[in-house]
């Protein structure tokens, strides 16, 4: 997907020298998240005292993959209501790195299962998740008499999730100004997108594979459910439905993704694969069993692609979009010094709260605004070493600059919310909806970040008189700089 394109924000104030550097404080490209795992409806940490009976298709299901040697009435772990939704309920003690099931590779929905049934030749040459994501829209409209042996699992996926694709107008509200109401903008408009050009190249010609009106709303459906419960990052698997596997629910508590679930050999002779599921922590008889979805993820990727966020400070981060501008005299050294050292003419940084910095976004603002007297760093003689002399500050100018630039665009992106962290703390407190506590949970938290950010340059700002700068540097290293800083100065003999 291209990227999304960005509202500008510039220093009202720039040096002479400097270009217009700041792409913006926005939204980063929606579907560049690290990894696409599996969500259960709601966010769980633990089982219901006493869980109800099953609803009927749950029950259905069960004893579907029962009959199909998937599951027994000894398996470790089977569906079970939970205070949230569903969940994978323990029937009996589980050790820590026991194997809770297994699922051969016939029950998995990926685009090999797409591949082999009657819409594969049609869907030949689309998007692996488009291929997909019709598969799972043709098996829930299919007629109820028309057999699929896909049926007890279509009929358990809910309609939707908590996921900011499935929210309201007046609920997206509550998260204007945040980065992740542009980005569930961006992301919903993509999935149109990709939904009219679908629609018009398959879905119409094809009336034999269609025969029902196939509308946004369902390939939003398919997208959330993909989105929400696909396992990836597996071997040979990058985009892979697991039913059963794909009830299991996530606990902040838990934090390593490790061994939790893998693909491997059905036997020593069997070229089969099969899913392994296993239990990264002990489980007693009747509690859920929990995963960690992806310690990598921000509150914001959690709210899109799962419907919750945690209340850990390390989960609310803020993108900073910064670019070289076209403009700049001096566009094409720069973008050449950017590439040679890993980054680009855009570049993202996500900061989290109560984190340093990311460690090339110092350097990297320091090159975007490098100019005047300070661009002889850009001469070709320097272009080996140039990004070690902008690890440190290059002058007194071009550091103010980037306080100015940073401060400032922080300020402004603050003032676009409708609230203030103490009422939004205030509300937190308050009895209201799942989605309403997702949404002043996210505007919070970007608001602290803005305000850590602004902080951090802020004392940058009053330690400018402080730092020792290139040209001083330079003197020192010549022996030219004597203990107290002064300059020496040698007199002909």
């Amino acid at each position: 997907m291209d990227m999304i394109d960005c509202h500008h924000l510039t220093n009202e104030k720039p040096k002479p020298a400097m270009a217009t550097f700041f792409s913006t404080f926005t939204a980063p490209n929606p579907l560049r998240s690290k990894s696409i795992l599996h969500y259960n409806q709601q966010f769980t940490v633990k089982c219901a005292a006493s869980s109800p009976s099953l609803p009927a298709p749950v029950q259905t299901f069960w004893q579907w993959l029962t009959d199909e040697k998937v599951v027994s009435s000894k398996s470790p772990a089977k569906p079970g209501t939970v205070t949230e939704g569903l969940g994978l309920v323990a029937q009996r003690d589980i050790a820590r790195n026991e194997v809770v099931l297994e699922v051969p590779k016939k029950f998995w929905i990926n685009p090999d299962t797409v591949s082999a049934s009657e819409i594969g030749r049609v869907c030949n040459g689309l998007k692996p998740w488009i291929s997909v994501a019709l598969f799972l829209i043709r098996e829930k409209l299919r007629a109820d008499d028309d057999y699929s042996p896909w049926r007890s699992y279509i009929d358990i996926l809910p309609e939707c999730t908590d996921s900011t694709i499935f929210w309201s107008e007046e609920e997206l509200s509550e998260i204007e100004g945040t980065q992740l109401l542009s980005t569930t903008l961006s992301v919903k408009e993509y999935v149109k997108n990709e939904f009219l050009q679908v629609q018009e190249q398959v879905i119409l010609p094809n009336k034999q594979f269609f025969p029902f009106s196939v509308t946004l709303e369902d390939f939003i459906w398919a997208f959330g459910i993909l989105r929400s419960r696909a396992f990836s990052r597996l071997r040979g698997q990058n985009l892979v439905l697991i039913p059963l596997a794909d009830l299991i629910n996530h606990s902040p508590s838990i934090t390593s993704e490790d061994y939790a679930y893998e693909i491997k050999g059905a036997g020593l002779f069997s070229r089969d694969q099969i899913f392994s599921l296993r239990s990264p922590i002990p489980v007693k008889a009747g509690q859920q069993v929990l995963i960690q979805y992806d310690m990598n993820k921000s509150n914001a990727e959690l709210a899109l692609d799962y419907g919750f966020i945690e209340s850990t400070p390390d989960r609310n981060t803020y993108t900073l979009t910064l670019q070289i501008s076209n403009s700049d005299q001096f566009f094409d050294d720069k973008l050449d010094i950017a590439e040679m050292n890993g980054t680009k003419e855009v570049q993202y940084f996500d900061i989290t709260l109560g984190r340093p910095l990311p460690p090339k976004m110092l350097p990297y603002l320091r090159l975007v605004a490098l100019g005047g007297t300070d661009a002889f760093l850009l001469e070709s003689i320097f272009r080996n070493a140039v990004w070690d002399h902008l690890e440190l500050p290059v002058s007194r100018d071009n550091e103010e600059v980037i306080c100015q630039v940073v401060r400032s665009a922080c300020q402004s992106a603050l003032s676009s919310y409708q609230t203030s962290i103490e009422e939004d703390e205030k509300l937190e407190r308050e009895d209201i909806t799942h989605r309403l506590k997702i949404a002043v949970g996210i505007r919070a938290g970007e608001k602290k970040v803005l305000q850590h950010i602004d902080g951090i340059f802020k004392e940058r700002e009053m330690e400018l008189d402080e730092y020792e700068y290139y040209q001083e540097r330079r003197l020192r290293d010549l022996g030219l700089v004597g203990e107290q800083g002064d300059i020496i100065f040698w007199e002909p003999k």
